[in-house]
């Protein structure tokens, strides 16, 4: 499984080939930085955190700044560790991009809800709520929620007012339908959490999602040096005379 972060920038619609109007949101998805890796012999699971987000370094603690230097890599605001069973060819410092996706492939986007306060019953959980004619004095309002004389108080998980939204929510399987590499954006299908600007996760999907290597920007890895041609068995057991 690979991933990516981003951020949301807003919801626009495109066409397919055969016409269809095609709902989608727009993510501006890297450049992502390894800034730490961790393996299942020293930290008994397998993980790569990435950074997001430019900013300028004056912006930065110095703790955080000097943990970025140290790992070759710009100040950015956001720094988070995602999960992974692969990290092959991945670096401390190493950039990857948003081509990491290509067009078809269905991902799964986590994100922070829209917080919207403290609700009531009917909007929070669709409660129907009491008759609407003159003198029910049932409007709005969860009624009555308690237990009698046993267990005498309100019963654990009860559904009531309360904070809504401002919660980390997962949308899964939201197929790709464009990548611009030159812009770093993203296209999926459908809607993601959050607000414009709002920061996202971008991962291959855990139902329809295909194995995928890393593609890797500016590795610091050495090409490959060519090998001279080594001498074949039959070669090697040739008379050196007939050679010269």
């Amino acid at each position: 499984m690979i991933g990516l972060l981003g951020k949301k920038v807003g919801m626009t619609q495109v066409f397919d080939p055969e016409g269809r109007q095609v709902p989608v949101t727009v993510l501006e998805v890297g450049p992502c930085f390894v800034t730490n890796l961790r393996t299942k012999e020293k930290n008994g699971y397998t993980a790569v955190q990435l950074g997001f987000d430019a900013v300028k370094e004056k912006r930065l603690n110095k703790a955080k700044a000097g943990y970025l230097k140290k790992a070759n890599a710009p100040a950015l605001r956001l720094l988070k560790e995602l999960r992974t069973e692969d990290i092959e060819g991945l670096r401390v410092g190493t950039q990857l991009e948003v081509d990491n996706f290509e067009v078809g492939d269905f991902v799964d986007i986590q994100g922070v809800s829209i917080g919207k306060g403290f609700q009531g019953v009917v909007k929070r959980h669709h409660f129907a709520g009491g008759g609407k004619s003159h003198g029910s004095m049932f409007g709005r309002v969860p009624g009555s929620i308690g237990a009698s004389s046993f267990p005498s108080r309100v019963v654990k998980g009860m559904r009531g007012a309360g904070h809504m939204g401002n919660a980390a929510v997962t949308i899964q399987s939201l197929r790709v339908v464009k990548v611009d590499k030159g812009n770093r954006l993203l296209a999926v299908k459908g809607a993601v959490p959050g607000v414009e600007g709002g920061y996202l996760v971008v991962r291959s999907a855990i139902k329809r999602g295909q194995p995928r290597k890393w593609k890797v920007q500016g590795s610091q890895e050495e090409p490959a040096k060519e090998m001279p041609p080594q001498e074949t068995s039959s070669q090697s057991r040739e008379n050196p005379e007939e050679k010269s």
